[in-house]
């Protein structure tokens, strides 16, 4: 039995023994009463084994004032039943403002109340706003092993890092999750919504293509149509309920369950029993409850959802995965889930698996979410928080540098780009369908988020499923575009350049030139896709060199030139940090080689090997030339200022003489099937030098 103490700490008493007075026998006995512990009554007792000892012992009453005074101003109907029956062991917790005494069942809903620091009643609270409930700060870092964070709890299926808790004490599960996280919330600065409100109809692929900033931010569409998405009971008019989702995936389906004060899986549920126990009045159910990972593509229920027409269009999966390997287990199952959450269910911040994006409709309910921007520094942050013991006592909002909240209604739709952080909240009951996606608009921060599962080590069954043979597929796929001139706006570009340098590393492990780890690179063969990349070293490079040269125009070497080593500083993915870097001499070349494409980059490939299963074609024929009639300067100004996007200085503003020089690149050669290629370089050149000079 604890005892009760008031030093920082909330006032707390295990009162089992207080039930049944006639068996004190000497033993410390408590009665809580409004005014504290004033009931409790100390007398002298002969104990053989402790001369001397005092004990509290409590003068006898009727059984009818033991009734009253077992009671609280909380106290559930016909509690004292399981008190008797020996089914409920009784605890106490005192509010911190009007000392007032409860049954710690009666108030705490779940809760761990050894994880308590001050509690306060509802009554206190509703007088003050200021007060909220606080948890003691996690227990010093020690040897033994840790629990790991439970991944399957997370909402939104399959979400990966930042458990909400790994234990009761950060865990805000439940009607008691109001105790922590969701008060946190709401006394933190919290960024207004400026999120863009879009019609359907503008959520298109042209949008993405043509507008720079298009899904950079989450978006909200507050009515479904022109979006192209089907959702269930919308053909028929039928109001659609758990109970339907039911029927069409079989009652006996096993589901996992998780009980959101644990956060641990609840086994042996059935979608049957969830049926019931969702539809249990929210005062009757007896903890609060949540499904968040049950996948319903190919069953009759996933035959009536469509995702928005958008995400079909640029899901990895449906451009690039054979329609033949899409059998269970054989495939990134992860585009069609349905989420069912109970009122008072809490997600704490996590980042979907790879940074993926997701569709989120709301068909029944409302949903609350607190977003952090994907910045360098946020990630950074996240990564230190994630399952470290900062998760467990840490508002992740006081690490960055803002959270903003958005509030989803029934009907809406919203879109979560790549890599946001963000926590849910649940209001109320609701149903709400969604699905994950992978897309080529923001390819750097799908391969950040994973290195950083890796870096936290997310166990493997929570990250993005079959991500490497994924990334082979899509690869494939923009080489044979790109070998077909096919055109792609700069951020998609940019993106396979990661996405290259990423497989380039694959590629290195594939040879056995990474660390040496024979498991390393038995796993790299496994994701490869064998019936679409048959020499994947090889494709890696001719990929990186076909891209490099849209890019930059040049192939690049096995190591980055400098100016992608810059690149690296400011956020490259740690799988290509650890490539050691070497400057590529852009001289050396007589005009000769120049000439036919032998320069000293196609010279170091042959003589290092640079180039491993993957040769570059040279061209016949390379001609530069003037394009202003043999004048290799166009313009000199004299009196200017350097153009704004120069401004890399003090001297900024000062005026100096600008010379362009602009020249034209054609180069030929025959192609092995007959017939010729050409390609057309314009080059500009601006040099400015200050009038000192």
């Amino acid at each position: 039995m604890d005892d009760a103490h008031e030093n920082g700490d909330a006032m707390v008493v295990d009162a089992a023994l207080a039930v049944d007075h006639s068996s004190n026998n000497g033993t410390p006995t408590y009665i809580p009463t409004e005014n504290g512990m004033e009931d409790v009554k100390m007398e002298s007792t002969a104990d053989a084994s402790e001369p001397g000892s005092v004990q509290p012992k409590v003068e006898e009453d009727s059984e009818e004032d033991e009734g009253e005074e077992d009671k609280c101003p909380a106290c559930k109907p016909a509690r004292r039943r399981s008190v008797r029956s020996g089914k409920l062991k009784e605890s106490w917790v005192a509010c911190e403002g009007c000392q007032t005494w409860y049954h710690w069942d009666c108030v705490g809903q779940g809760g761990d109340l050894a994880t308590i620091d001050k509690w306060y009643c509802s009554q206190c609270m509703a007088k003050n706003s200021n007060l909220s409930i606080t948890f003691k700060p996690p227990a010093r870092k020690s040897s033994r092993k840790r629990n790991q964070p439970n991944y399957a709890a997370m909402d939104s299926h399959g979400h990966n890092g930042a458990d909400p808790s790994t234990s009761s004490s950060s865990l805000n599960g439940g009607a008691a999750l109001k105790n922590k996280w969701i008060q946190i919330a709401n006394h933190k600065p919290i960024a207004p919504d400026k999120f863009k409100r879009m019609k359907g109809e503008d959520v298109n692929l042209e949008w993405l293509k043509h507008d720079e900033d298009a899904f950079k931010e989450p978006i909200v569409v507050e009515e479904p149509e022109g979006l192209g998405m089907e959702m269930p009971g919308w053909k028929n008019g039928k109001k659609f309920g758990v109970e339907d989702v039911t029927e069409l995936v079989g009652g006996d389906t096993p589901v996992e369950v998780i009980d959101t004060i644990t956060q641990s899986a609840c086994p042996g549920w059935t979608l049957s029993r969830w049926t019931e126990y969702y539809k249990t009045p929210a005062s009757e159910r007896d903890k609060i409850r949540n499904v968040i990972s049950l996948e319903v593509s190919g069953t009759p229920l996933g035959n009536q959802i469509a995702p928005p027409r958008l995400v079909k269009q640029i899901d990895w999966v449906e451009q690039v995965w054979p329609a033949n390997k899409r059998g269970k287990g054989q495939y990134p199952k992860v585009q069609l889930y349905c989420l069912m959450s109970v009122a008072e269910c809490w997600t704490d911040m996590h980042i979907d698996f790879a940074g993926s994006s997701v569709f989120y409709h709301v068909l029944k309910g409302s949903k609350v979410f607190y977003f952090i921007r994907p910045t360098k520094s946020n990630l950074d942050a996240y990564e230190k928080w994630s399952g470290s013991e900062l998760q467990e006592g840490t508002w992740l909002g006081d690490m960055v540098n803002e959270v903003v909240k958005v509030e989803l209604k029934e009907g809406n739709t919203m879109f979560i780009p790549t890599g946001w952080i963000h926590a849910v909240y649940t209001p109320a009951d609701s149903l709400v369908f969604g699905g994950n996606f992978l897309h080529s608009y923001n390819i750097a921060t799908q391969l950040r988020v994973r290195q950083i599962e890796i870096n936290t080590k997310v166990p493997k069954k929570f990250r993005f499923p079959f991500f490497q043979k994924l990334c082979w597929y899509i690869a494939e796929k923009y080489n044979r575009d790109l070998k077909a001139k096919e055109e792609f706006p700069p951020r998609v570009l940019e993106g396979l350049r990661s996405l290259a340098d990423f497989l380039v590393s694959e590629a290195r492990l594939l040879e056995g030139r990474g660390n040496g780890n024979e498991n390393l690179r038995r796993e790299a063969k496994e994701h490869v896709p064998g019936d679409k990349v048959k020499d994947a070293p090889a494709l890696a490079r001719e990929f990186r060199w076909r891209v490099r040269l849209l890019l930059d125009g040049e192939s690049g070497d096995e190591f980055p030139k400098a100016k992608n080593a810059d690149r690296s500083r400011n956020g490259t993915p740690s799988y290509a940090k650890n490539t050691k870097r070497r400057r590529v001499a852009r001289s050396g070349s007589t005009p000769e080689e120049e000439e036919h494409g032998e320069g000293t980059m196609a010279k170091r490939s042959k003589r290092d090997g640079m180039f491993k299963n993957f040769e570059p074609k040279t061209w016949d024929m390379v001609r530069t030339s003037d394009t202003n009639a043999g004048h290799g300067t166009v313009h000199t100004i004299d009196g200017v200022k350097p153009p704004k996007e120069w401004e890399l200085g003090e001297r900024h503003n000062e005026e100096g003489t600008l010379e362009k020089e602009e020249f034209e690149v054609v180069r030929l050669r025959r192609l092995d099937e007959g017939g010729y290629e050409r390609e057309k370089v314009i080059r500009i050149r601006e040099t400015w030098r200050p009038s000192s000079n």
